[in-house]
């Protein structure tokens, strides 16, 4: 496949959240109403079919977009507010708070989705491959959830787990259970090439954006971020770029069935061509658990 390379969604560039105008957050701007007009002229049956068939799409975006987080790679200045000059042993800086992290240096971003009630998210590993890596204790994982009602917070995610062999990981962030709406979860055993579905997350900071598209594979074979094969993973043309990383594919019925992971791009654009991979929910389903437990997957374990 000369002239392409395979490009993980994320972690996106080190560019702060943008605000979202309107309409591009799809969420949050989606009105059935606009698209009654929209298809004003077409015959009766097929604009009520189009009409209910937005309807729906909006509607489980509204509900999944709760589920789904920002996630940002942040590196620590020693020399900003309080900690300047304050290294101190166990990697840890003295005096670090919220108004350091504030100024804390922007290395990568990504997304993930709620896994549970726990407060357990699901992302990629290459997303916070960084943070999972770090020797200097500089490196910190921020992340950015959303309520039901649409409010915005944010809580320093926790690595507790990650398989780099099938590019997951999993963090953990400290918050009340009731402000947490954890991801529905589906199967991808049954899945079927051209049956629709949507990618939400973050991309370039664009906070839940929504990408549709169908599944345009089964059973591709994609490289790790250590080089190993990855097998299994769902082909879709949805749109995945730098920063959908770690987010939910889902399909129709809200449900997700594998977590956007990397894109096929033309060597040299850093476009997409349109041909882009997740990891089937099933594999994330059946390691997840090791990673909370034991913090690595049971195969690493012996």
């Amino acid at each position: 496949m000369a002239g392409f390379f395979i490009s993980w969604g994320g972690p996106g560039p080190p560019w702060p959240p943008l605000v979202s105008a309107p309409g591009l957050a799809v969420a949050r701007n989606c009105d059935v109403g606009d698209e009654v007009g929209y298809h004003i002229g077409h015959s009766n049956v097929s604009g009520k079919t189009s009409v209910k068939r937005e309807s729906t799409r909006c509607n489980f975006s509204q509900e999944v977009s709760p589920s789904v987080v920002y996630i940002k790679d942040l590196e620590v200045q020693v020399s900003a507010g309080k900690n300047k000059g304050k290294r101190l042993t166990n990697g840890s800086i003295k005096g670090e708070d919220d108004k350091d992290l504030e100024d804390a240096r922007v290395e990568g971003t990504g997304s993930g989705f709620v896994l549970d009630k726990a407060g357990h998210i699901v992302t990629n590993y290459h997303v916070v491959a960084k943070l999972a890596t770090d020797s200097s204790g500089l490196h910190r994982c921020r992340v950015l959830l959303e309520n039901s009602d649409g409010r915005t917070f944010s809580r320093e995610g926790k690595l507790v787990g990650f398989d780099p062999a099938y590019d997951l990981a999993v963090l953990k962030v400290d918050i009340e259970r009731e402000k947490l709406r954890p991801a529905l979860i589906g199967t991808s055993h049954d899945l079927r090439v051209g049956q629709s579905c949507f990618a939400i997350g973050n991309p370039y900071g664009f906070e839940h954006t929504l990408t549709t598209g169908v599944v345009s594979g089964l059973g591709r074979e994609i490289p790790s971020p250590v080089g190993r094969a990855i097998r299994g993973a769902i082909q879709t043309d949805a749109a995945i770029n730098a920063g959908n990383s770690g987010g939910p594919l889902i399909d129709s019925y809200g449900h997700v069935i594998g977590v956007n992971t990397a894109t096929f791009t033309r060597k040299g654009s850093g476009i997409s061509s349109g041909v882009n991979f997740a990891i089937p929910i099933d594999v994330v389903v059946s390691i997840a658990p090791s990673l909370i437990v034991y913090g690595t997957a049971v195969k690493d374990r012996f």
